[in-house]
């Protein structure tokens, strides 16, 4: 364990869902101190870790860890559902120096930030095969009963992608996307794509634009 907090950055296009993150990391703050929370926003806090949510995200060797490092030095953590090992290899293999799981427990979380802070490059968690299972933190339309897999098909639905562009953006199936959109349109209470998009500008699923400095931040 670092002698101080491990200074850590939060990136999702989403503030809920970096705010979410930063709550499940808060009874750990004697060893992990979130500095900055970010959304569409570069980090410019000096951090010792980068956790990057790929909720609504590209993923693997498509995500940019030159950009998200924006010329520091923070090692890069992906945090995610889909933790097949191509995707696991392609990530490491641009940069990352962690790829877990968001079925792992936050004790595991936060090992696995202490872990990549001390040099070692690192993976945990289970193959959740696109399936919902207890995941950390929250996104937008929990508040409506939508899963984190359905809330994140109607992200990128608002956000214009078809279910091909969705089932290859989330590596799902194109069957599994379909039966996400109609369990998640059952919850809205929508039963077309316009009415989705709609009922997503208005309940928080376009992405943000935000940055949140914590006060005791240098």
């Amino acid at each position: 364990m670092s002698p101080t907090p491990i200074r850590l950055a939060i990136v999702n296009d989403y503030e809920i869902v970096v705010h979410g993150v930063a709550a499940v990391l808060e009874p750990y703050r004697d060893r992990v101190e979130v500095v900055e929370l970010d959304s569409r926003l570069p980090v410019i806090s000096d951090v010792d870790v980068l956790l990057y949510d790929t909720f609504g995200q590209v993923q693997g060797d498509a995500v940019d860890i030159d950009q998200l490092v924006s010329g520091g030095e923070a090692r890069i953590v992906i945090f995610t559902w889909n933790v097949q090992p191509e995707l696991v290899d392609r990530a490491l293999s641009r940069g990352a120096a962690g790829y877990l799981s968001k079925g792992i427990s936050a004790e595991d979380l936060v090992k696995g930030i202490e872990a990549v802070h001390a040099g070692e490059t690192i993976t945990a968690g289970v193959d959740l095969n696109g399936d919902d299972v207890s995941t950390l933190g929250t996104w937008p339309g929990v508040d409506h009963g939508l899963s984190a897999r359905e809330a994140e098909v109607i992200a990128l639905i608002t956000q214009g992608l078809s279910n091909q562009e969705i089932a290859d953006r989330c590596y799902l199936s194109i069957n599994s996307v379909k039966t996400y959109v109609r369990t998640a349109y059952r919850k809205m209470e929508v039963t077309r794509r316009s009415q989705a998009v709609l009922w997503g500008i208005a309940h928080g699923f376009a992405p943000d634009r935000s940055r949140t400095i914590e006060p005791n931040a240098d």
